[in-house]
């Protein structure tokens, strides 16, 4: 069943005392002994994003959701088996306890904490975290998108009816093929923006606000896109793979996730991009 708004407060509110506690305190002030290459030398993980992630946690542990599966991206690291359980979870709780982590590491304010409630391979809840200006993006299955601060009231977000090209969108291009590489550039990038943030968590607050046309990802993990794609789709935008399935949250496809602000621009890059080969560098 959804989560009550009491069972929502609790998960912002331990994700806020998780920035307050490991995240803030170390932004700008990381010894070069807290930052770890993972799969590759720009794939860092620091101790903020591994205390974040234990909080969090810890303080679902205690029974405020539930009995919950807890899948956090650094826990993975350690057992990534721990994915293949999500879809058959009865309620699953997925954490990216700081995504960006390269900008934050580098002293960059572009990173976030994204959380997903994941019921029986369904995203019911998710939340996508500003720590740097506590705010938040929430989005509720068949409930909207909605933008919230402290003391003020939430507001709701909706998609663009017919987006403006000049708007652009987010491509992490160096994680595509570098034999598609070219062409998309070509196709995406002449003559509007296009971006990479390097930061899943903005880019998807981004697209949500009305502030980007679509957004890719390559072999999309879920605690980079299980949040945002229901953001997306919530305050009216369409998602999926450009195979054509559906995107459900669990272990990486193959291929790439398209977002797009409306249904119709997202019909109409698939046929675009149809070209497209479904396989990318990690």
């Amino acid at each position: 069943m959804p989560l009550t708004r009491d069972e929502e407060s609790f998960l912002i509110d331990i994700v806020r005392e998780a920035a307050r506690q490991h995240i803030l305190p170390r932004f700008r002030q990381l010894p070069e002994d807290a930052i770890a290459a993972k799969s590759a030398d720009d794939d860092l993980v620091t101790i903020a994003d591994q205390q974040a992630e234990k909080h969090i946690a810890a303080a679902l542990a205690g029974g405020a959701l539930g009995e919950v599966l807890v899948v956090g991206e650094e826990a993975v690291e350690d057992d990534p088996a721990l994915t293949a359980r999500i879809p058959g979870a009865a309620r699953c709780v997925i954490v990216d306890p700081v995504d960006g982590t390269w900008n934050f590491a580098h002293g960059l304010a572009n990173f976030g904490v994204i959380v997903a409630v994941v019921e029986e391979g369904e995203t019911v809840f998710s939340l996508l975290y500003d720590p740097v200006l506590d705010d938040w993006i929430l989005a509720r299955k068949g409930g909207g998108t909605w933008f919230c601060r402290p003391d003020s009231e939430p507001r709701r977000l909706t998609m663009p009816a017919h987006p403006s090209p000049a708007t652009g969108g987010f491509v992490p291009l160096r994680l595509f093929p570098l034999a598609d590489q070219p062409r998309l550039a070509a196709e995406l990038m002449a003559g509007t923006r296009t971006y990479s943030l390097a930061c899943a968590c903005h880019e998807y607050r981004m697209m949500a606000q009305g502030f980007g046309r679509y957004c890719m990802g390559v072999k999309p993990k879920p605690w980079d896109h299980a949040a945002g794609v229901l953001a997306v789709i919530e305050a009216g935008g369409k998602a999926g793979m450009l195979d054509g399935t559906p995107y459900r949250p669990g272990p990486a496809p193959d291929g790439i996730l398209l977002s797009a602000q409306s249904p119709a621009l997202f019909d109409e890059m698939m046929a675009k991009l149809s070209w497209m080969s479904d396989g990318a560098d990690a």
